[in-house]
């Protein structure tokens, strides 16, 4: 409905939609009117009973409008003086925000990145199967806030499965369900005191967490053997990659096992365990967890990342019984918790086995990958050297000195080859040896050929 009012010579032609009452119709009309400056602020608008008469509808009606958008700081209202448009600010110029970037940037061409198993291989029958079976089953009561520290049934779950597979030493009490490793080891940093170590090389955002949380942090180099255990001192924590260091590849050897686990208990320190590929291993069987020798001293963290996906962001840690209340005090205040159906879904696969045969599936694979990589390497790559192909997903393809890392990396990307240089991974990139770290599992099946072939290319023309 569409009506025209006059009053103190203001003119203003106002659409009244009556579809949700004639309140909420007349409301939105003014509103609309000031907001896009039909209205200007000082503006006198006609007296309630005047505007009634105009719109032929109850002066309480108009009287409830302006109170509203009074309240609203639309209109202002004094003694004597009616009511007016209400001054409003001049509106601040809106910041350009760049997009957010993903963790991953998409690559052009063939992704050869590590971090990533080949998504193409994602159980999407065995996942929907599971879901339909969950929510079919779950009661109602699931669905309000749960555990912080995961879901019964998925912590039972876990407790079992990695008894199984990986010789760790857990009650499900002892399990937390975490929203990815980060969260993980931000919930780990929380609950601590003291200085932290870390691998020397590692993904760099994982010391500059802990430094952002307020712990000093410390660099602990790695050679053949593993992290060098005896260049620990004051830390009150250490985190590794034992069974497949990232990105080296190394295995942590069994005297430096040893020697850690020694030092752990002299000092009260603690020792975080990174188990985040020791799934895979293709020659020989998995190095067992250390948190399985050191049930009291070692907080054992897990991801299906790399066995599934990192979208799911489902992780979890085992931890000493003593280390419980302080983590589960720290999970009060970090509120990343994991959706409830997707907890189930996975403890459903793990019961079943689904868990298990997807691995199997993924291992044979991910095996004829890292042998054609390698094959490829030794025929065309004289003078390169492969470290890490025992285990995991991704390979060091060390290059021989002399060469420029930049100019590797370009060749490579004129080729339309992504891959990470082994110095993105050090605290001082000029230490890094010469070296590209290539993540097997990464491209879909149909495109790894082509990816090895273009990969191998541009590093022949390297040297």
């Amino acid at each position: 409905m569409a009506d025209q009012w006059a009053s103190s010579g203001l003119d203003l032609h106002l659409v009244v939609d009556r579809a949700h009452g004639l309140r909420a119709g007349l409301e939105r009309a003014l509103r609309d009117a000031i907001r896009d400056g039909r209205l200007a602020p000082g503006d006198r608008l006609p007296s309630s009973r005047a505007l009634a008469a105009s719109l032929g509808v109850a002066r309480g009606t108009v009287t409830q409008v302006f109170e509203q958008l009074t309240a609203e700081g639309h209109l202002s209202s004094r003694p004597r003086s009616g009511v007016r448009v209400a001054p409003r600010p001049e509106p601040a110029p809106t910041p350009s925000l760049a997009p957010v970037s993903p963790f991953r940037p998409p690559a052009g061409g063939y992704d050869l990145r590590p971090g990533l198993p080949d998504l193409s291989m994602f159980p999407r029958r065995e996942w929907l199967a599971a879901t339909r079976h969950v929510l079919q089953r779950m009661p109602s009561t699931a669905f309000a806030y749960g555990d912080p520290t995961g879901d019964p049934e998925l912590r039972s779950a876990l407790a079992d499965y990695l008894g199984r597979a990986r010789g760790v030493l857990a009650t499900p009490s002892q399990v937390i369900v975490c929203a990815g490793y980060t969260h993980a080891l931000r919930v780990i940093c929380q609950a601590l005191d003291g200085t932290i170590g870390f691998e020397e090389p590692t993904l760099q955002d994982y010391p500059a967490l802990a430094a952002r949380m307020g712990l000093p942090v410390t660099r602990i180099a790695v050679d053949a053997d593993g992290m060098r255990v005896g260049d620990l001192g004051p830390e009150s924590a250490v985190v590794l990659t034992p069974a497949h260091q990232f990105p080296l590849g190394v295995t942590l050897s069994p005297q430096r096992r040893r020697d850690l686990l020694d030092w752990a208990r002299r000092s009260g320190s603690v020792v975080v365990e990174d188990d985040y590929d020791g799934e895979f291993r293709y020659d020989r069987q998995p190095v067992g967890a250390l948190q399985g020798l050191a049930p009291d001293q070692v907080i054992y963290t897990g991801t299906v990342s790399k066995t599934i996906a990192p979208g799911l962001r489902i992780a979890w840690m085992v931890a000493p019984v003593r280390l419980v209340p302080a983590l589960r005090e720290a999970l009060r205040f970090d509120e990343a918790y994991v959706n409830v159906i997707d907890q189930l879904v996975l403890a459903h696969l793990i019961r079943r086995g689904d868990l298990d045969r997807h691995l199997r599936r993924c291992r044979i694979r991910y095996r004829q990958r890292r042998d054609l990589l390698g094959r490829a390497a030794s025929a065309s790559l004289p003078g390169a050297r492969l470290s890490g192909i025992a285990a995991g997903l991704h390979a060091v393809v060390h290059l021989p000195g002399g060469g420029d890392e930049a100019a590797v990396l370009e060749r490579l990307v004129a080729r339309g080859v992504a891959v990470d240089g082994l110095s993105r991974f050090y605290r001082v990139p000029a230490e890094a040896p010469l070296g590209v770290v290539v993540g097997y599992a990464t491209p879909p099946e149909h495109a790894f050929a082509g990816a090895i072939g273009e990969l191998i290319a541009a590093l022949r023309s390297s040297w």
